[in-house]
């Protein structure tokens, strides 16, 4: 690494594979580990998958936003990465991969509030076309495009989230449920045995959270607290300070309307918002640190929790279990975290990244944290970020380049036009089930602001939370505690 990287700047979207971003953007370049010429991996346009009689091909179609959110809960994975009727056993290694079964638990989901497309079911084997993601084109081919970047877990957000955070997800492998959230409170929040990456760097200068909404998903984590996440907002401001001290800074978009389980409105590329808002949010994080006196000391990684269960032909590698035995209360398949999840996209920028450089090697999110303890001498986490291989030895110039723009194209205004048959359906009905998606983690963390807003109501928010059946009362309830936190920040009680 030429130069002590001071400033680590972590941004994570929603819900996008590799493919369905990036696989029909025909990048090419130079190969990082070899310097030979070479190509990005993405689709020859020939991969298919085949439901019910009839064989689907992938296409750069991609309906924006989708019409259905397509199912990534373990089971739907499952069926993904390993074909229908394809049973996974409790404490076994993970079954054969060979990516065909996009299309068909697109139709049928295994997750109740995810996926069952009426129709059109080869709408998950889309991709964006080369001209449709500008911004993120510009910074693929302005510096590294990691096209080996996989989920750590063949599963949802929150797990994998957290392997982004700890290089572990404390044994979970499924959405939380509200009552596992709540256990969770009974510790002060999820913990994990060897703690996070904000526990290695906490003391002076240790890191930042900036949230595009109220409730960042990193909130759930034990010891962070209400103050710690401020509003993306101020970043670009606070950034501009040539005192900017932090070593770590953890970006969460707006997740919009997360409450209807639309997500509108939001910048977090979910698939029923699009893309758009996402497109913006990555230009203003780069414009922001480009712009700023710490661009030369500075790392920037961009990624997508995990792929929401769109099409990838990359197959998933072995991956190393943490080994931090966390217990088996929240590992409902009995999955053992010896296998990555789908590949999605990553990019990392830094003014000692050449580029046009395309990196083949394997990562996953525990190279998020193995990256930070390089830069920082911190040990690693787990056994898992102690194997991840760190993204600074892309960091090949001797000195910072000159060329690197310091505004990018502009983003897709509204967003790229959906087809005509698969227009958005309406929302979920704001009376269905709390246990859906990841509105469990928002209420997890909506309840965590309630108690430090109000110490001395915890048992009555407990019993509250405890009480709370519907997405119509967790409505109520989220919108309450979003009203006290603005009311408590306003006279600086928090």
């Amino acid at each position: 690494m030429p130069v002590a990287i001071q400033n680590i700047f972590v941004l994570m979207l929603e819900n996008r594979s590799f493919d369905h971003m990036l696989g029909f953007a025909g990048i090419v370049g130079i190969d990082a580990e070899t310097s030979g010429a070479t190509g990005s991996n993405g689709l020859a346009g020939t991969e298919t998958n085949g439901y019910a009689g009839q064989v689907y091909a992938v296409a750069p179609n991609a309906a924006d936003p989708m019409p259905v959110d397509p199912g990534h809960e373990f089971l739907d994975v499952l069926e993904q990465l390993c074909g229908a009727n394809v049973a996974f056993t409790p404490q076994q290694p993970y079954p054969p991969t060979d990516n065909s079964g996009f299309v068909s638990d697109y139709a049928v989901s295994h997750a109740k509030d995810e996926g069952n497309a009426s129709g059109d079911y080869g709408r998950i084997l889309s991709g964006f076309g080369s001209s449709d993601l500008p911004v993120l084109k510009a910074l693929a081919t302005g510096f590294a495009l990691c096209d080996g970047w996989h989920a750590s877990m063949p599963g949802p957000t929150v797990p994998n989230r957290l392997f982004a955070l700890a290089a572990s997800s404390a044994g979970l492998d499924h959405s939380p449920t509200t009552a596992e959230l709540i256990t969770w409170e009974s510790v002060g929040g999820l913990e994990f045995p060897n703690g996070t990456i904000f526990d290695a760097l906490k003391g002076q200068n240790g890191w930042r959270i900036y949230s595009g909404g109220q409730f960042p998903l990193a909130a759930a984590l034990k010891g962070i607290q209400l103050g710690d996440a401020r509003p993306f907002a101020d970043f670009a401001a606070e950034v501009a300070d040539s005192e900017y001290p932090w070593r770590l800074t953890w970006i969460e978009p707006d997740y919009g309307d997360f409450m209807s389980g639309n997500y509108k409105g939001g910048t977090s590329q979910h698939p029923l918002d699009g893309v758009a808002g996402g497109e913006g949010l990555i230009k203003a994080v780069y414009e922001a640190i480009r712009q700023s006196s710490h661009w030369e000391q500075s790392l920037l990684i961009i990624t997508w929790d995990e792929h929401g269960g769109f099409y990838d032909h990359v197959a998933p590698p072995p991956a190393v279990p943490p080994g931090d035995n966390p217990g088996a209360k929240f590992n409902q398949y009995g999955f053992t975290f010896d296998r990555c999840g789908v590949r999605v996209p990553a990019v990392i920028v830094s003014p000692y990244i050449p580029a046009n450089t395309i990196d083949h090697r394997v990562y996953d999110h525990s190279s998020i944290p193995a990256t930070i303890e390089a830069a920082f001498a911190l040990p690693a986490l787990t056994e898992r970020d102690r194997a991840a291989r760190s993204v600074l030895a892309l960091l090949t110039l001797s000195e910072p380049r000159s060329d690197a723009p310091t505004l990018l194209p502009g983003a897709p205004r509204g967003g790229l036009a959906p087809a005509a048959q698969t227009a958005p359906t309406a929302a979920p009905a704001i009376e269905g089930s709390v246990d859906a998606g990841n509105l469990p983690g928002f209420l997890h963390i909506a309840m965590r602001n309630d108690m430090e807003v109000s110490p001395a109501q915890t048992h009555a928010i407990l019993a509250r939370v405890q009480a709370i059946q519907t997405r119509a009362q967790a409505a109520q309830y989220i919108a309450e505690v979003g009203a006290k936190v603005r009311a408590a920040s306003a006279t600086g009680k928090s």
